[in-house]
């Protein structure tokens, strides 16, 4: 599908409360993620899933959100939250991204942390399996969590991308930088998490609503002369034209 035809969204990541979700999706977000992940302060446990999620009620496609799980894992959360997409935030291979989405029958967005240019080596081989790609901002070595860290990274590094596949920015994103990274790079949505806590874990309504507010308006759908790479730019770039090109080969 081309990215003109595609319809930007909005994620809200990481909720664990009514309050929380009853924000999001007053505010109009697309997606609402749901972290299953026992060391993240979002983490939000199988017993407490359904009743939440029940509150979507296809107002807002739902988002699972996993670290290299197994399939007994994957076949729990199924049945607690029943996602619209499967979201993988850890060290999965692509052959393990093909075989949970040709095993579960779901979505999957695969995310791709980064931190430079080589680090998006990899963007083809999963741009090949994942329906969706997620670009986050790389951890630290020996970081706690994978994502949901509060930290951007250099946006520029995905700008001009084009692999045939929604691509979604992530990482230390706010009401406040929202409009400066879409203005930046053209991506298919925005996805935030920590950007929208008053603490690790603890939404803030308001800053849900300001951040909705804000990436609409700075949206490609708004905007759609995004400030991307020119052309004579990307063709100097031979990393970014053999992305693109080997992603829409596979």
């Amino acid at each position: 599908m081309a990215r003109d035809d595609r319809r930007f969204e909005i994620k809200i990541c990481g909720i664990r409360t009514a309050e929380a979700l009853d924000a999001a999706l007053d505010a109009g977000a697309d997606l609402v993620g749901f972290v299953h992940f026992p060391k993240s302060p979002r983490h939000l446990a199988l017993a407490d899933a359904p009743a939440l999620v029940a509150r979507v009620a296809g107002r807002a496609g739902k988002v699972a959100l996993l670290v290299d799980p197994d399939d007994a894992l994957l076949r729990d959360v199924i049945a607690a939250v029943s996602p619209d997409i499967l979201q993988l935030h850890g060290h999965e291979t692509p052959e393990r991204v093909a075989d949970i989405r040709a095993r579960f029958g779901l979505p999957v967005m695969k995310a791709l942390p980064v931190a430079r240019r080589e680090d998006l080596a990899v963007l083809p081989a999963y741009a090949a399996v994942a329906d969706r790609i997620l670009f986050d901002a790389k951890p630290d070595p020996g970081a706690l969590l994978p994502g949901g860290n509060g930290r951007p990274f250099d946006w520029a590094l995905v700008a001009g991308l084009d692999v045939n596949r929604p691509l979604m920015l992530s990482g230390g994103l706010t009401a406040d930088n929202v409009p400066q990274a879409l203005g930046l790079v053209r991506m298919d949505g925005v996805d935030v998490s920590s950007g929208v806590e008053d603490a690790p874990g603890v939404k803030s309504p308001d800053k849900i609503r300001a951040f909705v507010a804000a990436a609409r308006s700075a949206s490609p759908d708004r905007l759609p002369q995004a400030s991307t790479p020119s052309q004579d730019s990307l063709s100097q770039d031979p990393l970014s034209q053999d992305l693109t090109s080997k992603a829409r080969a596979s």
